[in-house]
């Protein structure tokens, strides 16, 4: 499955959202996933499925936990390939910094001559 197939679904994309704040227990992915999603637990297992097998999540087992974390591989294609498209929004992106620090200076000379 291509790397955007994977991340097209809003589940598994929140699922890996979850898991870029640290490794997860699987019981407790699902129990978010069910909360915010309304889907079974045997749905879940399948799109943890589909992000182990294309490599987006790692699983290890500790005892009889499954514990899932980010999948770095598939992250690092995923941005070569959209290192093609940084050009149209890093030039705004700084551009946009720097006027807000320059209002920010402004600002503060400003405010220093009117205590």
């Amino acid at each position: 499955m291509h790397a955007f197939d994977v991340l097209g679904d809003p589940v598994r994309r929140r699922i890996l959202e979850l898991l870029a704040d640290g490794e997860r227990a699987a019981g407790a992915v699902t129990e978010v996933i069910r909360a915010e999603f309304g889907i079974s637990q045997p749905a879940v297992s399948q799109h943890l499925k589909v992000l182990r097998e294309s490599g987006f999540a790692v699983v290890r087992q500790d005892g009889t936990r499954r514990l899932y974390a980010v999948g770095h591989a598939p992250l690092r294609d995923v941005d070569v390939w959209l290192d093609r498209f940084r050009r149209y929004w890093t030039p705004p992106l700084d551009a946009l910094a720097t006027e807000i620090a320059r209002g920010k200076r402004a600002r503060r000379l400003t405010e220093g001559e009117n205590p």
